[in-house]
């Protein structure tokens, strides 16, 4: 297959889509391998994808885009009132309370406020595939800052702590409860915990490329180890290189670390938020209206004590109309470190799922700005 081709579909009305991807792919030499999936009103409207190797059936690491499928399950959780956003950690969770973490709250922890970002000297990669033994490091660390005066994104971390909270209330795994309630009912091609029979889809990630030039950009502005940012990319023990290479682990797949250690495609990540506010399948969607309004209202705005003005945050998800000016104020998704990303725009109905073998130069992908543009543009035509 040449670097060039473009395979898949695009329903009547959404030709522009395909397009501008074929557009990218010619731009990028195919070298990204990406996939891209979208749904509007829950009907399946783009499954493209191109690169050697890569077909819509490709799952890969999708990093961060994790976060959605995890959030979503504490959505649920609250929503039948299993889970209250606002109890602190320590009542389900006593000996998270040390530490100055006694007011703590599942809140805090989803939108980045709680001060707990990483582990002041880092981990392994077994420590971090391991939800359990995160959250174990988690429980004995102070915050870096009082909890809930600022806000910082936390990389690998926050749903290890919410994942305990959520075992000992329901005596269920966070990573247990996606499967049963969100990924097996729906066919979702979105893992948190790729089952060995199906490791043979799975494709490495790739490190970026990038010009001696831009790598000494990065490189001048790249945190120090032990800063904020730093602890929550977990630099006192990694590199670069070695973040990108975390779902290249089968040792992360397996266990399917609910922060950043999902396996996926775009139409299992397209799928899964066309699940939750359009219904799929002749289901229903899975987030009522008001708990959609919770998990999509902003809660942390302004500058990130680790990605600066890059992104702002909702409930566990980002805010997606504070990233893309063509979204409403309600669309929330989640972007991961190799270029993946994700959302849902309940005004228009669009669902939205991207994945890139390559890892893209400094963690974002710019292309999904004009992917995005032309699905949601297509879609107020059609």
């Amino acid at each position: 297959m040449s670097h060039f081709d473009v395979h898949g579909n695009v329903a009547e009305g959404f030709e522009e889509v395909r397009e501008e991807f074929a557009a990218f792919v010619a731009e990028d030499s195919g070298a990204a391998g990406p996939q891209l999936a979208a749904y509007v009103h829950g009907r399946q409207v783009v499954d493209l994808w191109a690169g050697d190797g890569v077909t819509g059936e490709t799952l890969t690491g999708v990093f961060s885009s994790t976060k959605g499928a995890a959030s979503l399950v504490v959505a649920l959780l609250v929503q039948e009132g299993s889970v209250d956003l606002d109890q602190p950690v320590a009542a389900a969770w006593p000996e998270f309370a040390v530490g100055g973490k006694a007011g703590i709250t599942l809140r805090d922890v989803l939108t980045h406020r709680s001060g707990l970002v990483g582990a002041e000297d880092g981990m392994s990669v077994a420590e971090l595939a391991d939800d359990r033994l995160v959250a174990k490091r988690m429980a004995e660390q102070r915050p870096l800052w009082k909890p809930g005066s600022a806000y910082g994104y936390a990389s690998f971390v926050p749903f290890a702590i919410v994942g305990e909270v959520v075992r000992r209330v329901t005596g269920r795994s966070l990573q247990e409860l996606y499967e049963e309630r969100i990924r097996a009912p729906y066919g979702l091609d979105l893992y948190l915990g790729l089952p060995e029979a199906l490791e043979p889809r799975f494709l490495s990630i790739l490190p970026w490329q990038a010009t001696p030039e831009q790598q000494a950009a990065f490189d001048a502005y790249a945190p120090t180890p032990h800063s904020v940012a730093g602890i929550s990319y977990n630099l006192p023990v990694f590199t670069v290189p070695d973040i990108l290479d975390l779902p290249n682990h089968r040792q992360v797949r397996a266990l399917g670390q609910a922060s950043a250690g999902g396996v996926g495609s775009a139409r299992g990540l397209a799928s899964l938020y066309a699940a939750a506010v359009s219904g799929l399948d002749d289901r229903p969607p899975l987030l009522e209206p008001q708990t959609l309004a919770e998990f999509s209202m902003l809660h942390s705005t302004g500058k990130d004590l680790v990605g600066g003005e890059r992104y702002h945050y909702a409930l566990g998800f980002q805010a997606k109309g504070q990233t893309y000016p063509f979204l409403s104020a309600r669309a929330f998704g989640h972007t991961g470190s190799a270029g993946s990303e994700s959302f849902a725009d309940p005004h228009t109905g669009v669902a939205y799922g991207y994945t890139r073998r390559r890892a893209a130069f400094g963690f974002d992908a710019p292309e999904n700005t004009r992917l995005a543009a032309a699905v949601v543009r297509a879609a107020a035509r059609s």
